[in-house]
């Protein structure tokens, strides 16, 4: 069983037991995360693909850890004109462990 969701501007392929690093996200360590924007689903019925999110179906984790990522240099430089720019940054990023993937089917489950 996986899912696709949307997460900070980008799309990830998850599935139960995954490690993801996405964009920092507010929270503590060990805190729970709820994915509400599920675009595809595939588990024992098939594929379900959202229009253009499934309404019934989220995705939860934990925070693992919360950081930046290693040193990105950009480099600008137009030649023979003596010009040179040279920047750079470390994006924030948050690494969660996807818990399960929860449908529709299975909150009522847990509900009763």
């Amino acid at each position: 069983m996986y899912a696709v969701i949307k997460t900070g501007g980008k799309q990830l392929k998850v599935s139960k037991g995954d490690f993801i690093k996405i964009e920092k996200i507010k929270g503590d360590i060990g805190e729970s995360v709820n994915f509400e924007e599920v675009l595809l689903v595939h588990d024992e019925k098939g594929i379900r693909v959202g229009n253009p999110f499934i309404p019934d179906v989220k995705v939860s984790g934990h925070i693992i850890e919360q950081g930046k990522n290693r040193k990105i240099i950009v480099f600008k430089k137009k030649r023979r004109k003596n010009y040179r720019r040279k920047r750079g940054h470390r994006q924030l990023f948050t690494k969660v462990m996807i818990d399960e993937i929860i449908s529709n089917q299975k909150l009522e489950e847990l509900e009763k």
